[in-house]
């Protein structure tokens, strides 16, 4: 039986580099091996990632008989250093398994080099199958997880805590049912009372009153403590609204915003921009918003800078505008949303408003706004006319 090289088949380009595209970890499409085959039960056409169940469990099957590191050795397999497969309270090498699941189910089990190890491949085909994928290292700490570890350590002197210490171990369970991290992204440590403890260790060392040797924490680390050294009292209620939020499970099904894909920016974490987001985003409050401010007979215009979209775009702007929510995060807890929260923005003021922290108010915004563009050589633009010409300045005192 001869083998034929992978071909890529979108483009029919030969897999000239595979451990490049093992580096990158990125998909490369519908891939099929062609074989010469002249007899046997299996198919002509091999294709990568068409394994069953069936043959993942037999895979897994041979990895407990010969044992995992023979079973690596005989297949030219490395030990998985990204996800693990978890069956029956075992982890087994996830790229590996998959890789030999080829030979149950089409001939022959796939190389080390013909495919990624990653979520591209190997983890997205056993997840497909109902395995359970985990990472085989936590992932880096976020913002808001060190928020309530650097609260910890606050309430604790700037001392370090022990792993034993009842205050880590709820620490521990609170971060386990933070929904930052998607579950494949958790190893089996993940946020483990150890963990914790080695986090407050890691926040202590970089408190300037500390005075041993550092640990290898990381910037985030000393940039949060540097918050809550500025503004106790502000970051303790950004902790203890995180916490509220988690407890309540206020959080669990607020879905990634913009501010996870651009340039939004709080320190108070991404939780609670989500929060934030999420009633700026309701869209039976903006409505009833804008409706009151148009039976009070106002205008639909911008707090900040003043703009009209109905005055600026006609009909097609009519009735439109942003909201955007005033109370500071910390502060917005889970209790109705009133009117009075809500300010009329147009969206080139609300993005600048959440761009960096600290967030301006529309009337500190509208001040930056006014002493901005009444500097002497400040220009205005021209509306484009709709010409291939560019935009000519305007000198707004014309």
């Amino acid at each position: 039986m001869a083998e034929m090289p992978f071909f890529d088949v979108p483009d029919q380009r030969a897999q000239d580099h595979p451990a490049e595209a093992e580096a990158e970890e990125r998909p490369l499409g519908k891939v099929a091996t062609q074989w010469a085959v002249s007899d046997g039960p299996y198919p002509s056409v091999m294709r990568k990632g068409a394994i069953s169940r069936d043959g993942v469990l037999k895979a897994i099957a041979e990895c407990d008989d010969s044992g995992r590191e023979k079973f690596l050795t005989d297949y030219g397999y490395k030990p998985a250093t990204g996800y693990l497969l978890v069956h029956k309270d075992q982890t087994y090498d996830s790229k590996a398994i998959a890789g030999v699941a080829h030979k149950f189910d089409q001939g022959r089990a796939l190389r080390w080099d013909e495919f990624n190890g990653g979520r591209s491949e190997a983890v997205k085909w056993l997840a497909r199958l109902g395995f359970v994928i985990r990472s085989s290292r936590s992932p880096d700490w976020t913002r808001d997880e060190i928020i309530l570890a650097c609260d910890l350590a606050m309430a604790n002197g700037w001392k370090r805590l022990e792993s034993s210490d009842p205050r880590v171990i709820q620490l521990s369970e609170l971060l386990q049912i933070m929904p930052i991290h998607p579950e494949d992204m958790r190893s089996e440590q993940f946020r483990n009372p150890n963990g914790v403890a080695r986090k407050t260790v890691d926040i202590t060392c970089q408190h300037p009153d500390y005075r041993g040797k550092p640990t290898n924490g990381n910037a985030l680390d000393a940039e949060v403590m540097n918050d809550f050294l500025a503004r106790p009292a502000e970051m303790a209620a950004v902790a203890q609204r995180i916490r509220d939020g988690l407890n309540t499970g206020e959080f669990q099904d607020l879905p990634p915003g913009p501010e996870e894909e651009d340039d939004y920016s709080a320190p108070e974490g991404r939780l609670l921009i989500r929060h934030h987001k999420s009633r700026e985003r309701d869209k039976g409050l903006r409505k009833r918003k804008i409706d009151t401010v148009l039976l009070q007979g106002r205008r639909l215009a911008c707090e900040a800078c003043g703009f009209d979209f109905e005055a600026t775009y006609g009909p097609r702007g009519a009735g439109y505008i942003e909201c955007h929510h005033v109370v500071p995060l910390h502060e917005a807890g889970e209790g109705r949303t009133k009117l009075s929260d809500l300010a009329l923005i147009c969206a080139n003021c609300h993005r600048m408003i959440h761009r960096c922290a600290p967030w301006p108010t529309p009337g500190e915004l509208g001040s930056l706004i006014q002493k901005t563009t009444n500097q002497p050589d400040r220009h205005l633009t021209r509306p484009w006319n709709g010409t291939t010409a560019q935009p000519q300045p305007l000198n707004r005192h014309q």
